[in-house]
């Protein structure tokens, strides 16, 4: 994994040894894509992670549409333009919680499937648990949503946030 796409804010963590489903968790990971639910996921999870003296780490996962391989040069663009947009002010937003938190803070870039890409990240971290917002599709009610099938995985406790 590149720079580019791992940043770290706040004071830096002191290493302790694993060991999962001990006093609290040591890592709490959020999904977030700019929406009103995973901005609340964000914040429910910085205050757990603050008060449980855990890093968090927060990833933004650009999932593109099964149509993009279609897109002229310029939507294309566009598109990218967008998600660099949207991943700046992400960026931003974690790096002012984790000033204002004191709290340890690392964010993740990725492209991809939101389900697969939380699920990477969360072993790569070690996460004890997982953070995301609910879905506000109606079809996601049919067909299940990025938290369901994150539930439904049962590697990690995981909070669904309204």
């Amino acid at each position: 994994m590149d720079a580019a796409e791992r940043e770290r804010y706040g004071p830096q963590t002191r290493p302790l040894p694993y060991e999962r489903g001990t006093d609290g968790p040591r890592v709490v990971l959020v999904g977030v894509d700019g929406s009103r639910t995973s901005m609340r996921a964000a914040a429910y999870a910085a205050g757990l992670a603050r008060r449980q003296g855990a890093t968090l780490v927060a990833v933004f996962v650009s999932s593109p549409a099964s149509y993009s391989a279609m897109l002229s040069g310029v939507v294309a663009g566009a598109v990218q333009q967008t998600h660099d947009e949207l991943a700046d002010e992400l960026r931003a937003e974690c790096r002012r919680g984790a000033e204002e938190l004191d709290l340890p803070v690392t964010f993740l870039c990725r492209r991809g499937d939101a389900y697969t890409e939380l699920c990477r990240a969360a072993d790569e971290h070690r996460a004890d648990m997982v953070v995301v917002g609910s879905s506000e599709q109606a079809g996601h009610k049919l067909i299940g949503s990025v938290a369901t099938r994150l539930v439904r995985t049962g590697r990690w406790p995981v909070v669904v946030v309204p």
